[in-house]
């Protein structure tokens, strides 16, 4: 659509060239005579110019053949120029001349100059044709720009009208069933969390936690039995780290630690800010070969990429299935 657009406004200058070469020639020369030379006198210009800005310029000046560049300009500037002058000198003596004039030297000169300086009206044309191209390429990313800002809108807005939708659910249910209401409201925080802070380069280790214990809680839920877990936090509030990056091990601990037919299930998970450092270690108990596939999971390989990404080698990343128990270990700066 770009291309087509340049072409058609191409196509409108020189229909508008023709008009003003044809018109400049008619009150002395007639219509016919008029109309072929404006054509010859076009041609002659569009050869020239695209001749340098299509072939020459692209081919021989941009990869570095300055010289075969100015030399060969020398050589098609002066050919069309003969030629343009020998074309028209002959059409002329030969159609509307009621006398033959000759064809001098003086006459090839003038139509060679006239070539030197449509050859440097290229160059113009060229840097027309990219501002308009460049122009046009501005108003498509703006375009796109607004209606990414506009999908950005849309999106805003259904995670909205789900959690007003939650709230109101919660209200309804806080009476009949607190606990339930308990739960809603933890998956709308989880919602919350993940269209608010998730897209963010760091959230507070307080954030961070919140989201851990709400995750928690929900998947309690989906145990038959009672799990105990042992949460044991040592933390400042406001200390910052990637949002998600402990969520791998919390993951892996119920979907691999837990055997939800089993009345013998525990988890400890333990959270020390100590000496500018984050401690974050899981551990829970092996049911059949659950440790192994947790710990060869794609979750933690991609944590691990992750972690180098973000502090290089600053860290620590430990896994140990020794035993009845799978332990995760991570160690990471604080900011």
């Amino acid at each position: 659509m770009r291309q087509l657009t340049i072409t058609r406004l191409q196509w409108l200058v020189w229909v508008a060239v023709f008009l003003i070469i044809f018109f400049s020639f008619l009150p002395e020369d007639g219509f016919y005579e008029a109309g072929i030379f404006a054509l010859i006198n076009i041609t002659f210009y569009a050869v020239v110019i695209y001749g340098n800005i299509s072939f020459l310029f692209p081919r021989l000046y941009e990869k570095g053949y300055k010289v075969e560049y100015v030399c060969v300009a020398i050589i098609f500037v002066a050919s069309a120029g003969l030629s343009r002058g020998f074309l028209v000198e002959t059409i002329y003596n030969k159609y509307f001349a009621m006398k033959p004039e000759p064809i001098t030297i003086g006459s090839y000169v003038n139509f060679i100059v006239a070539g030197l300086l449509t050859y440097l009206l290229s160059f113009i044309f060229r840097i027309a044709i990219a501002y308009f191209a460049l122009k046009q390429q501005s108003e498509k990313i703006l375009a796109q720009k607004s209606q990414a800002e506009l999908n950005l809108l849309k999106s805003q807005v259904q995670p909205h009208f789900l959690f007003n939708t939650l709230n109101n659910i919660y209200y309804e249910a806080y009476v009949e069933a607190p606990r339930t209401a308990r739960l809603i409201e933890r998956l709308s925080d989880i919602m919350r969390y993940f269209v608010d802070e998730s897209p963010k380069d760091d959230v507070s280790l307080q954030t961070e936690i919140q989201f851990i214990e709400n995750y928690i809680a929900l998947e309690k839920i989906r145990i038959r039995y009672e799990t105990e877990i042992n949460f044991i936090k040592d933390y400042n509030a406001e200390s910052r780290i990637p949002p998600m990056l402990l969520m791998t091990f919390v993951e892996n601990v119920f979907k691999h630690g837990v055997d939800k037919s089993s009345s013998d299930n525990k988890i400890d998970i333990s959270l020390i800010h100590q000496d500018g450092y984050l401690l974050f270690q899981t551990r829970n108990r092996i049911h059949d070969k659950t440790g192994q596939e947790a710990s060869h999971g794609f979750g933690i390989e991609n944590l691990r990429k992750r972690l180098t990404l973000l502090y290089d080698q600053r860290f620590e990343l430990n896994i140990d299935q020794s035993g009845e128990y799978f332990t995760a270990f991570l160690k990471v700066p604080l900011s």
